[in-house]
């Protein structure tokens, strides 16, 4: 059996979305055991009249609730009784879990993963890694997302190692195309420290390497994952994220601005409905957090049922494809020493 501790609390639309979309994972998973962490009142009426295997979920009391503007370090310190920190703690101290899944704070779920669950041996860093479209019809991973602000050529040269073995393993992509963003492909382009993991990448013998990447080519589906600092990743995925949203709603506005146009419209209904699911993040899950000893999985804070369910998909495939004993074997055949 797989075991996840699921935070209900946290997300725009929770406890809704998050019980909705372990109820459904846990029909379709039959080997799949819940602990819901939350309000428990709340949960339980939740729960109240739906049809599901009662012994696959357990409830925990968790009544405190972590805000959006709390700082990490404080949550860690005042907020223990939070569902977050509670799965924190279910995590690090009880063998039998597998994995969390979490759509709230995401400075809070890093730091708690840091403190509470630490990282891989082996592993400096971990590192944010969400799911995008490419407009070949594949995927592509942009690791690190948000997670470590700053980093050394190491760090992106075990990003480069956990998101190819992640993308192989979980999603079944055969010799992960693994780039460096860079503000040119060309390999002298760039700061010291994307020069030095250029050659470093290069290297690798267990990545697939295929260059620098320009933000631009992001979505090409010539590459499927992308290394590179937290600033830059987040940037690079909400900058994406929103001009495909505000991309959909221009074209909602001019087919609105003319009866002809509305009537082209008609007989390009269905398609226009494909283009929306194609974009639409909640179809992609959340963001993994590759690299700590135990699964851990932020899904949006907009999750609906859906993408919160994608999120459970996501930390399940990882446990049953034993991602981070893999990822563990690997990184410890390269030395690091502190300065890295």
């Amino acid at each position: 059996m797989i075991k996840l501790a699921i935070d209900c609390f946290g997300g725009d639309y929770s406890p809704d979305a998050n019980i909705d979309g372990s109820l459904s994972a846990l029909s379709k998973k039959p080997d799949l055991c819940l602990v819901l962490l939350g309000d428990e009142k709340i949960i339980k009426s939740k729960l109240e009249g739906r049809t599901y295997d009662s012994s696959r979920i357990e409830i925990i009391n968790a009544p405190e609730v972590i805000g959006c503007d709390e700082k990490p370090t404080d949550v860690i310190r005042l907020k223990r009784n939070s569902s977050m920190m509670m799965a924190m703690r279910l995590l690090r101290d009880e063998d039998d879990i597998d994995g969390m899944v979490s759509n709230g704070s995401t400075g809070a779920l890093v730091a708690g993963a840091l403190v509470r669950v630490g990282c891989l041996e082996g592993v400096i860093r971990p590192a944010f890694c969400p799911l995008l479209p490419t407009m070949a019809g594949g995927i592509v991973g942009v690791c690190d997302s948000g997670a470590n602000v700053e980093v050394t050529p190491a760090y992106l040269q075990q990003f480069a190692i956990m998101s190819s073995l992640y993308l192989e393993n979980v999603y079944d992509v055969p010799k992960p195309r693994i780039a460096l963003l860079n503000v040119g492909k060309e390999p002298e382009k760039g700061d010291e420290i994307r020069k030095e993991a250029y050659k470093l990448l290069s290297e690798t013998e267990c990545v697939n390497f295929v260059g620098n990447m320009e933000s631009r080519d992001l979505l090409s589906g010539k590459y499927d994952a992308v290394v590179c600092d937290g600033f830059s990743g987040n940037v690079l995925v909400k900058t994406t994220e929103g001009t495909a949203l505000e991309l959909l709603k221009k074209v909602k506005r001019d087919i609105y601005s003319k009866s002809l146009y509305k009537f082209g419209a008609l007989f390009m209904k269905r398609m226009f409905a494909e283009e929306k699911a194609f974009m639409n993040y909640q179809n992609y899950g959340g963001s993994v957090l590759l690299g700590t000893s135990k699964v851990v999985v932020k899904g949006h804070g907009s999750s609906k049922p859906v993408a919160f369910e994608k999120c459970i998909e996501q930390a399940y495939k990882m446990i049953a494809s034993d991602l981070d004993k893999k990822i563990e074997n690997e990184v410890l055949k390269y030395n690091y020493d502190e300065k890295d």
